[in-house]
């Protein structure tokens, strides 16, 4: 598992799968201060997930330790 983080668009991605998964379904789960995008593969594996509005969903503590892009 990796996370990474855009600090300038305040989004971060959890990666759960390998890149050699491909996404053919997006759940969308909106909240009041951000949006995350659940990706799932063909067979409704969970890939990754995208987190929009990262540094007011996410704990500090977890930011700290993903890879900045």
């Amino acid at each position: 598992m990796r996370m990474t983080l855009d600090a300038d668009a305040d989004a971060a991605y959890v990666e759960i799968a390998s890149a050699e998964h491909r996404s053919v379904e997006n759940i969308t789960v909106d909240r009041p201060d951000g949006m995350i995008v659940l990706d799932f593969d063909a067979d409704g594996h969970l890939l990754g997930m995208e987190v929009l509005g990262a540094q007011r969903l996410l704990a500090p503590d977890i930011l700290a330790d993903a890879d900045r892009l």
